[in-house]
């Protein structure tokens, strides 16, 4: 028996063979919390749609032309969680080490396919649990930063600011400045207020780098170490006020 979610699973299928997509299409079919977004057959196509759709889950075939399932996963900066889907059975242990959820072994049993869709609604009622219970970042943790081949792992007290740049945002920090696919908002929404202050609609500030405050405008302007100068928006000047006042 399936466990009952409240928000629908999307899935991409990846697999070179049309009639296994069509298969697999087929047993997913009584999976209504299942929604798939996609069905690829070349991992290159399927890398961008990734990045693009973000899924919550691949349905993964591991032996394609040009690319294979695992290096299909090494291309990508945020893994989904992964269902691997193959005719071979020598590559479960290479599955379970990129930490798949499940490995099916084609042609596809309804009774593995049931299990593995348990695992999978299992993981992501957890997931949901945990981000509600913990949501915020303590000001002490240190986060993983990757921006194409450089890859940073930092406090977050050394972040100085973030700063909206197009569709990503970039990080601030000891002379560095990489870019991450994420957006303020949820920057805002896990990171710490007693720590970070949204400044303005494309910044946000971390208060224990402010060096001085001054009037700017019918607001206030905040310059940070090494003299980084970042405006406050008239509606942020008043919470910056209540925030920073006995």
């Amino acid at each position: 028996m399936s466990t009952i979610i409240n928000k629908k699973i999307s899935a991409i299928i990846i697999d070179d063979s049309r009639l296994a997509r069509i298969e697999l299409k087929h047993l997913l079919e009584q999976y209504k919390n299942i929604e798939i977004i996609a069905e690829i057959s070349t991992p290159k196509i399927a890398i961008d749609a990734i990045k693009k759709k973000q899924p919550d889950v691949l349905f993964l075939d591991i032996q394609m032309p040009v690319m294979d399932g695992f290096e299909l996963l090494q291309q990508l900066d945020n893994v989904p969680k992964v269902i691997f889907v193959t005719a071979f059975d020598e590559y479960a242990i290479k599955a379970f080490q990129h930490n798949a959820l499940d490995y099916l072994q084609k042609p596809i049993e309804p009774k593995d396919l049931s299990r593995a869709i348990n695992k999978l609604e299992k993981s992501f009622s957890e997931t949901i649990a945990s981000d509600e219970n913990n949501n915020k970042i303590d000001s002490m943790d240190r986060v993983f930063v990757k921006d194409g081949e450089k890859c940073w792992f930092i406090e977050l007290k050394d972040i100085k600011y973030f700063e909206v740049d197009g569709n990503y945002t970039t990080v601030h920090f000891q002379g560095n400045h990489p870019m991450i696919p994420k957006t303020l908002n949820y920057l805002e929404s896990r990171l710490d207020p007693a720590l970070f202050f949204r400044a303005n609609r494309n910044q946000m500030i971390n208060i224990k780098h402010i060096e001085k405050i001054e009037p700017w405008m019918q607001g206030f302007r905040v310059i940070l170490t090494e003299g980084k100068k970042i405006e406050l928006s008239r509606r942020q000047t008043q919470k910056f006020k209540d925030l920073m006042s006995f």
